[in-house]
């Protein structure tokens, strides 16, 4: 699949950084908000950028590797949580409702069939991946479809009014994909990438860091993304960044959440790194190998709080920051308008 994403205009950018520099403050004293206000607006190509409808969708999708124990939960708490997501249960649910933000599930591919009443959108690819210690996770032509559901997925919420997105993640087993991604993507060694997930101990790492290894070693492809994907990766990663890639296309501001959001970003940019100029990180995850993703994409996490729950998450607890960083672009008063004599010192963001 072919995605036209545009670079971001630098037409306005003396005129945005004029805008925020002329504010009554000292400059350069709103911090990261300066920096999260600068490039929405260069992303809406407008000097009063908005945040209009802003939605989160979860994609849920089963692991075959999960069978393996790389996990702390068993895989059927994948498809518990959607429940739990339909009852308004969970973390996400809790976040999303406290800012008024648009919530969707999507399957992807659990290992289960729920009842079309729920309101879960489904995109189911398979009941599952396959567990790829034995052999590809899921073949070329279901990536694709993945990446074309994602893709569909934003289109829709795009036509809903949404220039604002966040992505979240459910599946037992997903940071096992992550790390192989992260390894294979960034060449890293697997073992900086291998993390405790949902709170594995130190011996439970050494097992799953050895799975994955095992893993490693048969496979014989390179570091092309749709083959990494294709042969490590979840139905869930796949449909994100998808997802993404169509957003940037749309000129959506994108927040990314933790370790698997960052995963499929990191595959979406090998396939087209303008991706990454429409997005803004939240936080940086505790699973042990996301600052190395970040610093891989040469990201600037807005928050670092210890958070590594997934389901977007994290996005939704910066979500207020962004939201600070809009309303004072927009409302807040100019030296000229107060009537407050201005410093003339040099104006930049650095």
């Amino acid at each position: 699949m072919e995605f036209m994403i545009s670079s971001l205009s630098t037409s306005l950018d003396q005129e945005l950084l004029n805008k925020i520099n002329g504010k009554t403050k000292p400059l350069g004293s709103l911090g990261m908000l300066e920096k999260i206000a600068f490039q929405i607006g260069r992303i809406q190509e407008s000097l009063s950028p908005e945040i209009k409808n802003p939605a989160v969708v979860v994609f849920a999708g089963d692991h075959g590797i999960a069978d393996d124990g790389v996990s702390f939960y068993p895989k059927s708490v994948s498809y518990e949580m959607l429940y739990n997501y339909m009852q308004g249960g969970a973390a996400i649910n809790v976040f999303s409702r406290q800012h008024n933000i648009n919530f969707k599930v999507v399957d992807a591919g659990i290992d289960h069939d729920f009842d079309p009443s729920l309101n879960i959108i489904n995109k189911k690819i398979a009941y599952g991946t396959k567990n790829f210690r034995f052999g590809p996770a899921m073949t070329k032509n279901q990536c694709l479809e993945g990446f074309r559901s994602g893709a569909e997925i934003i289109e829709g919420i795009h036509k809903e009014g949404c220039n604002f997105i966040a992505f979240g993640e459910k599946g037992i087993g997903n940071t096992s994909s992550a790390a192989l991604i992260l390894s294979l993507l960034a060449d890293i060694s697997l073992e900086e990438c291998v993390g405790r997930g949902t709170g594995l101990d130190n011996n439970g790492v050494k097992s799953k860091f050895e799975l994955l290894n095992e893993a490693l070693h048969k496979y014989n492809g390179g570091n092309n993304p749709l083959d990494v994907l294709a042969q490590f990766g979840g139905f869930e990663v796949v449909m994100i960044a998808g997802a993404m890639l169509r957003a940037a296309e749309l000129k959506m501001t994108m927040l990314i959440d933790g370790f698997i959001i960052t995963s499929a970003l990191l595959a979406a940019s090998k396939i087209n790194p303008k991706v990454l100029e429409y997005c803004l990180f939240a936080h940086k995850s505790n699973e042990q190998a996301h600052i190395k993703m970040l610093n891989y994409l040469k990201a600037e996490p807005i928050l670092d709080i210890g958070m590594r729950l997934g389901e977007g998450t994290g996005a939704m607890v910066c979500y207020p920051i962004v939201k600070s960083a809009v309303q004072f672009i927009n409302e807040m008063a100019s030296f000229q308008d107060a009537g407050v004599s201005e410093s003339e010192e040099i104006k930049t963001i650095s």
